[in-house]
């Protein structure tokens, strides 16, 4: 066991298209866990980069997300994206109480129900782009606006009201100075409107996900009024946010590598596992999520945390683990379906999962049926990258067929 009073600054600010990070690569390659400084927050944290070890500090209930609330915790955003009554920060067995019960919405078989509104949804922005005519930017005509729409149509929120919930959404993910404010209204507006939709579906439930939350049960237990609410929060902010990365980061992989197209368009019941495989690929985010914090001291690595002491894990570099994958910064098509940590792990694993692979499955499968001659219409090094926020993407997509 061993002390180490290095401290690494890591602003994790590298944009360039989808390259690994390489000060998250070099960090990836000590033999142990090292301390690092994030742009935000008054505290250093131990950052955990390989497979084994961050399973074990997100299933290990000496590591709490609880833990953080009402500390200023090391962070890559000005303002805490999370509430603090959110499932994001809650540790056993609060968190598998309302896990299990939120995650009764989205059963595979559930999915399966909402697939045909996720079909027809994409549908009707591949028949606008395609009715527009090339070129068209892949982002604004599918990328955006598909996971948005499904999310809130999902959630029965009327269709005018989109717009605006899209922008106090975005404004949760922006980073950089003066933002503050800004999220901090984003976040009161949004958790006042959900609750509102939460007390109508009490009374008049539908189809939508709010309403088969609401009427999850395990015996006498339900989610109460505050914890639907911030669940409804969530699950809006993923549909901004993870699922519209992906769709653009998955399209430039395949529009920029011939070989990878031309091996999904042979074989499309291969699809979900390519799919896979290239989200375990994609540096999805910039940095690090959500710390946790030690209960009590810890042994890890060769490295002791002591009690209070904060816990970064890095996903990024638990799906390049090379014990673990093979050749890990190369995408295998091939590759044996191991799971990854793109959706989390442990008791935070993302509950919405299977809607996200339909999601993907849809949109991607939809657009190269639809548009077989499919093609970037400028070079890949043209393409801009978002800069402003903790996700990876390009900004803009365009493309011919």
């Amino acid at each position: 066991m061993t002390g180490n009073d290095e401290t690494i600054t890591c602003p994790f600010d590298f944009s360039d298209a989808l390259d690994f990070d390489p000060v998250l690569a070099d960090l990836m390659s000590r033999d142990k866990p090292v301390r690092i400084r994030l742009p935000h927050g008054d505290a250093d944290a131990w950052l955990i980069t390989s497979f084994d070890s961050v399973k074990q500090v997100t299933t290990d209930h000496r590591f709490s997300r609880a833990g953080i609330i009402g500390r200023d915790y090391p962070r890559m955003t000005p303002e805490p994206i999370v509430s603090p009554e959110s499932i994001n920060v809650m540790d056993p067995p609060q968190s598998s109480r309302v896990r299990h019960l939120a995650s009764q919405a989205f059963t595979q078989q559930h999915v399966e129900t909402m697939r045909p509104r996720i079909v027809r949804l994409a549908d009707q922005l591949l028949d606008d782009m395609e009715q527009q005519g090339p070129p068209a930017d892949l982002v604004q005509r599918l990328s955006d606006p598909l996971p948005q729409q499904t999310v809130l149509d999902l959630l029965g929120i009327e269709r005018d009201e989109w717009p605006r919930i899209q922008k106090s959404l975005h404004q949760l993910l922006v980073v950089g100075e003066g933002t503050k404010e800004a999220a901090a209204n984003a976040k009161a507006e949004l958790t006042a409107c959900f609750a509102e939709l939460v007390e109508q579906r009490r009374t008049s439930p539908g189809t939508d996900i709010i309403s088969a939350m609401a009427a999850a049960r395990e015996g006498q237990e339900q989610l109460d009024d505050k914890e639907l609410a911030v669940m409804t929060l969530v699950l809006a902010l993923s549909g901004q946010d993870t699922a519209t990365c992906e769709i653009s980061d998955i399209m430039f992989l395949l529009l920029t590598r011939p070989e990878l197209m031309e091996y999904v368009r042979s074989r499309p019941g291969k699809l979900p596992d390519v799919l896979h495989e290239l989200l375990r690929y994609i540096p999805f985010r910039k940095g690090v999520g959500i710390p946790r914090v030690a209960l009590e001291d810890v042994e890890l690595d060769g490295v002791l945390i002591r009690a209070g002491e904060y816990v970064h894990v890095s996903y990024l570099t638990a799906n390049r683990e090379p014990e673990r994958y093979p050749d890990p910064h190369v995408i295998d098509v091939d590759r044996p379906n191991t799971p990854h940590m793109t959706f989390g792990w442990g008791g935070h694993r993302c509950i919405a999962m299977p809607l996200a692979m339909a999601e993907l499955e849809v949109a991607i499968g939809r657009l190269l049926e639809r548009f077989p001659g499919l093609r970037l219409a400028v070079a890949p090094q043209e393409v801009k990258w978002d800069t402003a926020t903790i996700r990876r993407f390009p900004l803009e997509l365009p493309v011919a067929w």
